[in-house]
């Protein structure tokens, strides 16, 4: 994932736990009152790569959750509990991946049953622990709605609804999640953006959640660091994203009315498409070449681009924090100032540089580190972290 600024510049659960359906069942969505409350459920399948064959058991959920503006919206999940015979409360992981892109059917709960998701193959190595984890689509992935790309406070709640949903299935109750069940919110790039969110919405947005810690990674800690990093690079497709995902979180921003004919027909096409094709399709274009005015100089825009901005608030929970050296997509400076501004507001961060790899390496190569961390915490292990 990767964070502009430019053009981007980008309750009553009792009442509602009888609309949840049995997991065999399909659904239309029901009303809801609170986050976390499940609108649907039905079977779904989970497959790291093409008809590779995993013994777990999956549900898509489709659940009640936050806007960045604090309106009520629909997001879509997924829900995977090895079959592992274990009925006690097992951890949970809420998971968020990296950018996907902003077409419906990049959604990682449209490729599962297809092994088609990034990132499933790490999501994997979490279920071989005997863990469960929960994959949200984020806001407008799947759902009515534009994806609401690099809109740091819908993120987060999504997040943290999606472990509130997975604990209110009953099939997955039976399989180990319950309230109970210590919670790891995990995520890296734009995931790390979304776990770093809800790392500091925890204890206001959801308190009762048993959180021992977050692992989050490559994380644009502030967006308009990032925009001359990509205007005109190999990276700009991404900046262009990341405007019309602010523009889907806060309409206000109208930026189809800054946007010349090139720039209209670009972020046309990208809100079809996944990213790897918006990628190449939007690399080495500068906002100028798309644009009739800088959207940036408008206290609109730089108004909501500032409310993504992470390090305002300490997370209730310890933070393993990490970032790599040479990332080339998301500065390293971002993510060692994420860590400065945590520590002087007292969090435990337990921080690490990754010495050798860029961007997309580093949520591979630290995988394995990640989930030891996490599992020092599940055990009830101490961490100050080392600020």
């Amino acid at each position: 994932m990767r964070i502009p600024r430019s053009l981007l510049s980008g309750l009553c659960t009792a009442a509602l736990a009888v609309a949840v359906l049995p997991a065999t069942a399909s659904a239309a969505p029901q009303a809801a009152e609170q986050p976390g409350d499940v609108l649907s459920v039905a079977d779904s399948s989970f497959h790291p790569l093409p008809l590779q064959p995993t013994n777990t058991k999956a549900w898509k959920i489709s659940y009640r959750s936050t806007s960045a503006t604090g309106q009520a919206n629909t997001v879509t999940g997924t829900v995977i509990v090895p079959k592992d015979g274990k009925s006690g409360p097992r951890p949970l992981i809420t998971y968020a991946v990296g950018t996907v892109g902003l077409g419906d059917s990049c959604a990682p709960s449209a490729g599962f049953p297809k092994g088609t998701t990034m990132e499933a193959s790490l999501i994997q190595q979490y279920l071989w622990r005997g863990w469960a984890v929960v994959v949200t689509d984020y806001e407008g992935l799947g759902t009515p709605g534009e994806h609401t790309y690099t809109a740091g406070p819908s993120a987060g709640h999504a997040m943290l609804d999606a472990a509130r949903a997975a604990q209110r299935i009953p099939a997955a109750a039976s399989s180990g999640i319950t309230a109970q069940s210590p919670i790891g919110i995990v995520g890296y790039s734009q995931g790390g953006q979304a776990s770093s969110w809800a790392a500091e919405l925890k204890d206001s947005y959801a308190p009762e959640l048993n959180v021992k810690g977050t692992a989050t990674g490559g994380v644009p800690a502030h967006l308009e660091k990032l925009v001359p990093v990509h205007n005109g690079s190999y990276g700009s497709g991404l900046l262009f994203m990341a405007a019309a995902g602010q523009d889907a979180a806060y309409p206000e921003l109208k930026l189809d009315s800054y946007l010349n004919t090139a720039g209209k027909a670009l972020i046309g096409f990208f809100r079809n498409n996944c990213v790897a094709i918006d990628s190449t399709v939007g690399s080495f274009k500068r906002i100028s070449d798309l644009t009739t005015r800088d959207p940036l100089a408008t206290p609109e825009w730089q108004k909501r681009l500032n409310e993504s901005d992470l390090g305002t608030h300490k997370p209730d929970h310890p933070v393993y924090l990490y970032h790599a050296l040479a990332d080339e997509l998301i500065p390293y400076s971002l993510g060692a100032g994420l860590r400065k501004d945590w520590c002087a507001r007292g969090a435990a961060v337990d921080w690490r540089t990754i010495v050798v790899g860029e961007h997309v390496s580093g949520v591979i190569t630290e995988v394995t580190r990640v989930q030891n961390w996490l599992a020092d915490r599940f055990a009830g292990k101490p961490t100050s972290g080392n600020c």
